[in-house]
């Protein structure tokens, strides 16, 4: 579908215009990406190398990991390079781009975080039949899963609003290409195309928070059938992924679950989940995981005797 539209480019007032609050801004933005690459990848580095992390579980918190790096790869770069040359445009294609990253890796992240649940209700409430369940090729196959729903949402996202009339102005009040921004400018009624980007966003986005709450609360409410050591590791592992699904979820319903209008509050809630949240979730999940930090140690350990050697 081509776009019927006299835009060839956007401009995105960003964050603010102030020149050294950007510069700021730009030096925090980097330092976040750099802790978020830094902290992802060395989960999934450890997770590939160790032996004691074969389980369902880190597999998938690997997989989380590698999309956080993407997702948030596909957001901060940009932004910093706007903040520190103070380059504010961006060509049509580039934002349509931009929109599907965004929204693929964003959508495949919903879905995965749904999985993760799954595996640790089986793990928790049918711990004699886990490793039947949970086996290798189920979990490839419910990871491929998340790709492809996430592929399928950021493609009916992308087809909503690419063919739309946009005539100008092509002023975008955000530092990304998000949705409702960009259906502000389209000089065309809106009302039904709004209805249908909340039912494949902020729809999809209450469901499954809904489910987690439900899986969550159900593999809480069996803990009182495990031991003292059982009931502490599982509230922790719960307590992290109950977190991290908090973070991500409230922002994102609150953004897409609602009629097509922005607020002034959206630039910060976007920046809390596309941003700080892949930053905070290698600590969420690390920093009262024994066995992961163990493994991190090991790691470590064996690379500086190499670097040694």
């Amino acid at each position: 579908m081509e776009p019927r539209n006299n835009v060839t480019y956007f401009v995105l007032l960003g964050l603010t215009q102030n020149p050294k609050e950007q510069k700021v801004l730009c030096v925090t933005f980097l330092l976040f990406y750099v802790l978020t690459m830094v902290g992802n990848m060395l989960i999934v580095l450890t997770v590939s190398v160790s032996k004691t992390l074969d389980s369902p579980m880190y597999f998938f918190l690997a997989s989380l990991s590698f999309i956080d790096v993407l997702y948030s790869s596909s957001i901060s770069p940009r932004l910093i390079s706007e903040l520190f040359f103070g380059e504010n445009t961006i060509s049509f294609q580039s934002c349509m781009t931009q929109l599907f990253t965004e929204h693929f890796f964003g959508g495949s992240e919903v879905f995965l975080l749904l999985v993760m649940a799954y595996d640790r209700y089986v793990a928790i409430c049918k711990p004699l039949h886990y490793l039947v369940i949970m086996r290798q090729w189920v979990c490839i196959v419910l990871l491929v899963g998340c790709w492809v729903v996430g592929f399928l949402h950021s493609i009916i996202q992308l087809h909503t609003i690419y063919g739309l009339p946009f005539c100008g102005p092509n002023v975008i009040d955000h530092f990304m290409c998000d949705m409702y921004p960009l259906l502000k400018l389209v000089c065309t009624d809106t009302c039904v195309i709004g209805l249908l980007v909340v039912a494949n966003g902020g729809l999809s986005c209450t469901i499954v928070f809904l489910l987690l709450l439900i899986s969550y609360s159900v593999i809480l409410h069996s803990l009182k059938n495990l031991s003292h050591e059982g009931r502490q590791k599982a509230l922790q592992t719960c307590g992290s992924h109950i977190t991290v699904v908090v973070f991500f979820f409230v922002p994102c319903i609150f953004m897409y679950a609602r009629p097509a209008k922005t607020f002034s509050i959206d630039k910060s809630l976007s920046v809390f989940y596309t941003v700080i949240t892949p930053m905070l979730n290698p600590l969420i999940y690390t920093l009262r995981n024994s066995e992961m930090i163990n493994a991190m140690k090991k790691l470590l350990r064996r690379k500086v005797i190499s670097g040694r050697k």
